[in-house]
């Protein structure tokens, strides 16, 4: 049995939290977008566009565009080209997920390999505050902590953003991160 909850609430939690939440209840979320099959930077964009069609999402910025070298999974694959987008939602962490997936599918996602080649990749960092530990939808993201490909694009939104369960803000975590990950920037506008 899985459990979603606000971590322990001291007074810097509490201003955090309140800096994410609006006052009628919209939500902050970070989303992870990432695609090496086909043309890369038009699954972004499509992807990015969509989610500003859902009902409850509004695309608030984005990051600029990445370009990675992929991480695991099978060898011979494309490099990835990344972003995060910071999401103002009136949406579950759940129900944003399911957008998340449904728009994946839309983009010709197919899940045939372990950190295989795909058309777009939606991952959701986190949501607020929330720490979630269910089946499918663990918060914040499990790895993101561990992957260039999300710090350097989530640094450029929110690099005082701190991680609840690690107490480090986005920019400890990248600057911690070992080296030999590639990443090259490359557009802010995309």
């Amino acid at each position: 049995m899985g459990f979603c909850q606000i971590p322990a609430f001291d007074p810097v939690t509490v201003a955090v939290f309140k800096s994410l939440m609006s006052v009628n209840g919209t939500a902050t979320a970070y989303l992870g977008l990432g695609a090496n099959l086909g043309d890369r930077l038009a699954s972004l964009q499509g992807a990015r566009q969509a989610l500003a069609l859902v009902p409850g999402i509004r695309v608030v910025f984005a990051s600029a565009l990445y370009e990675t070298a992929p991480v695991g999974g099978p060898q011979g694959q494309e490099p990835y080209l990344n972003a995060v987008l910071q999401v103002a939602t009136d949406l579950s962490a759940t129900e944003l997920l399911g957008c998340c997936l449904d728009i994946e599918r839309q983009f010709g996602r197919r899940r045939l390999a372990y950190h295989g080649p795909r058309t777009l990749d939606i991952d959701l960092l986190f949501f607020a505050d929330l720490v979630c530990q269910e089946k499918d939808l663990v918060l914040p993201h499990p790895r993101l902590h561990l992957r260039a490909f999300v710090l350097f694009p989530l640094c450029d939104l929110a690099p005082g953003l701190s991680h609840p369960l690690l107490h480090k803000t986005v920019r400890e975590l990248r600057d911690q991160l070992p080296g030999g990950q590639d990443i090259k920037r490359l557009s802010q506008a995309w």
